[in-house]
């Protein structure tokens, strides 16, 4: 290998991979809720959340469930295609940002840690000033490793142009 030539070394990453998997994920779960809302946007709401419980078999009277059809009955078709939008942009994001990761660009990385840290102070505020939920925590969890490892290891993961 002459002086001119670099030789790019793609190393083995499980955590980026994991990482990607997720974000890759997390991009085809929203692309369907805001699917799901588009197509749903002219329904009538409350009937279907009603459908859905009974397909799933939770009982509507249950006061979680009757205050959120109270909330789903205060909808407009407005609301949830500004939903849908709102959703399938972020969808489109985490997609952009998982495929970036994929082929290692530098961009998806910061793009990656920013998305993720962005999220960590609105998940402590969410510990400590509401009710304490141990998915928040795992969430706040999952927040910081993906931080922390693309910032530590950021030189060695990415292509640099």
């Amino acid at each position: 290998m002459g002086p001119q030539t670099q030789e790019v070394v793609i190393r083995r990453a499980p955590t980026l991979y994991a990482i990607i998997a997720m974000k890759l994920l997390k991009a085809a779960l929203f692309i369907g809720f805001a699917i799901a809302a588009y197509t749903l946007s002219d329904n009538d709401l409350p009937y279907e959340y009603r459908r859905l419980l009974h397909f799933l078999g939770f009982r509507p009277e249950w006061r979680f469930f009757a205050d959120l059809a109270t909330q789903i009955g205060k909808l407009t078709q407005a609301n949830v295609l500004w939903t849908a939008a709102g959703t399938l942009a972020y969808s489109l994001f985490a997609l952009v940002e998982g495929v970036g990761l994929m082929f290692r660009v530098n961009w998806a990385g910061w793009l990656a840690i920013g998305e993720s840290a962005f999220f960590i102070p609105i998940e402590i505020y969410e510990l400590v000033h509401h009710r304490f939920s141990l998915t928040v925590l795992v969430i706040l969890g999952i927040n910081v490793a993906i931080v922390w490892y693309l910032l530590r290891n950021r030189e060695r993961l990415f292509k640099h142009h």
